[in-house]
Order: C-alpha cells, then sequence, then structure tokens
C-alpha cells in the first residue's frame, strides 16, 4: 500500500554558536541573529519516512516546517533527499509561540492537507529541547502516538515501532494513521542526491520568487515543482486567541548565558561526601545548576 507521509521539522538556532544577542528582551529566541540548521532529530525523522516510502511504492513525503520565510531551505533540504513537496508556515501573527501554540498551527496545517497516514518528527528540538510538540500535535488531531521511535515499519495498515528505553527497547504496534516522534539514535538520514540537487535547487516560496529577477520567475513559473507552499494564518484558519504569543501561556522570565572559565573551574582533593556537598551547593547558588 501507498502511504501519505508527512514529516514535521523546525529549522533551529546552531547551539555551538550562540551569543549575547541570542535572546530578545521579551525572552523569545533572536532567531534572525543566529545561524540555523536542519534540527537533528528531524532528520532521523526524515530518514524514516524515506525508508517507508522505498518500501512502499507511490507513496509521497510533504514535510510541514512552521518559522521564518527563510525556513523554506528545510523544504529544500527534504526535496534534495528524496521529499516530494512541502509546506512552509510562517506569518508574523505566528512569531512568539510556545509549544501550545507550535503545535495547534501545525495541527490546522495538517488538517489542510490531502490526508495523512503517518506524521513523522523528531523527539524534541534543540532549541527548546521539550519534546512536547510532536505529542501535542497527536493529541490536537485526536490521533495515537508513539514516542523514542528508532526503526518504523508499516504493513496491511499497521506500523510497527522500536521504541529506544532506558535500558533497552520495546515494540509496539499501533494502526494507522498515527504520530511518531522519532529519536537520535534512530538511523542517520541519508545525504543530498546530486541528481535530485540539480532539479529542486531553485524551488522557492512565494515569497523568495518575488525578489527574483524576471527570468527566475519565469523559470519557475514553467516548471511547478519548483514552488513550495506557503501559508499564513488565513489560509489554515487559525484561531487569532491560539496562535503565537497570545496562544502561549509559557513566558520565559529570564535568561542566563553561563560561560565557564577556565580559572574559575575548582579541583576536588579526595572524593569525601563532604567536599562534594560543598561543591553541589556551592553549584546551586551560583545557578550553575539547579
Amino acid at each position: 500500500m501507498s502511504l501519505k507521509i508527512v514529516v514535521l521539522a523546525k529549522q533551529v538556532p546552531d547551539t555551538r554558536n550562540v551569543g549575547k544577542d541570542a535572546m530578545k528582551a521579551d525572552g523569545t529566541i533572536n532567531r534572525a541573529a543566529l545561524p540555523a540548521i536542519f534540527n537533528p532529530e528531524d532528520l532521523n525523522a526524515l530518514e524514516q519516512a524515506l525508508q517507508l516510502k522505498d518500501a512502499h511504492p507511490g507513496s509521497t513525503i510533504t514535510l510541514v516546517t512552521m518559522g521564518l520565510p527563510r525556513s523554506a531551505e528545510m523544504v529544500r533540504e527534504s526535496l534534495y533527499r528524496g521529499g516530494d513537496g512541502g509546506v512552509v508556515l510562517t506569518d508574523r501573527p505566528l512569531g512568539g509561540a510556545d509549544t501550545l501554540a507550535t503545535s495547534y498551527s501545525i495541527a490546522q496545517a495538517i488538517r489542510h492537507l490531502d490526508g495523512c497516514d503517518i506524521i513523522l518528527g523528531g523527539r524534541q528540538a534543540i532549541d527548546g529541547d521539550t519534546a512536547q510538540v510532536g505529542p501535542q500535535v497527536a493529541e490536537k488531531l485526536g490521533l495515537p502516538q508513539v514516542t523514542y521511535a528508532e526503526k518504523v515499519t508499516v504493513a496491511d495498515g499497521i506500523a510497527t515501532v522500536k521504541r529506544r528505553l532506558e535500558n533497552g527497547y520495546e515494540v509496539v504496534e499501533c494502526p494507522l494513521p498515527l504520530v511518531v516522534t522519532v529519536t537520535g539514535s534512530a538511523d542517520a538520514c541519508r545525504p543530498r542526491n546530486a541528481r535530485l540537487v540539480q532539479k529542486y535547487k531553485y524551488a522557492v516560496t512565494p515569497a523568495e520568487c518575488a525578489a527574483l529577477d524576471e527570468r527566475r520567475q519565469a523559470l519557475v513559473a514553467a516548471r511547478p515543482w519548483l514552488n513550495i507552499t506557503q501559508w499564513g494564518v488565513a489560509d489554515i484558519e487559525a484561531d487569532p486567541e491560539q496562535i503565537g504569543l497570545k496562544g502561549s501561556p509559557t513566558k520565559v522570565k529570564t535568561v542566563v548565558n553561563v560561560v565557564f572559565q577556565a580559572k574559575e573551574s575548582k579541583r576536588i582533593d579526595g572524593a569525601d561526601e563532604a567536599g562534594l556537598e560543598d561543591l553541589v551547593k556551592e553549584l546551586i547558588t551560583d545557578h550553575i545548576i539547579g
């Protein structure tokens, strides 16, 4: 059987390069000031989708991402590896969303797709580390969910999922449709395909196309596969009270950038309990751990 597969992916700040301007005054991430990358575990999820497509001829993969307009790069990366299309959900009112508002917006977008059999996403994003969006999308869509997946196969309308546990793994079965979140211990995503890069390197959203010269615009117009879908709040018929900052009950109170200096490091002579206890108390007092 062929499958309609949806992959949820997020463009995240490269946490290896976080500077002093990483946060805005309102406690949200200043994404425009940070290098952006494909969230690592979402790549693992994409690979599971590609493996399902390989095993079920005729299957399609649609990548859904929410963020700044530059998030279209996520869809292109999916196309380069074997995806079939994607949706960039971007609109100013969507900005500043926490996991609750984000999952609502993504669920609304999925409702406006032409159906799906399985939704795959990474376990969590490296910028928030909440692991909440996937399960919340499942709840909002009324679908069963399986988390911490390492391997997903489908046969006769039933998904078989190998789940990573702390001290081993378990195998569960679940009928389609369902939501699966994939852990970083799953298969790494395959590299770009050179032929697909050549085919899709000029794929753009309408907003990106508007900034191109006339020759490139004509090229995109003549090749339908170069058009990436871009949706805003009106396209997904979202409730304004449930999106962006207005729909986000989670508020960041303060952000502390902790930098360890070699000269500030401590050395514990011996491993007595008293010395370790004093060190832990000092680390908690200095808000280094807690």
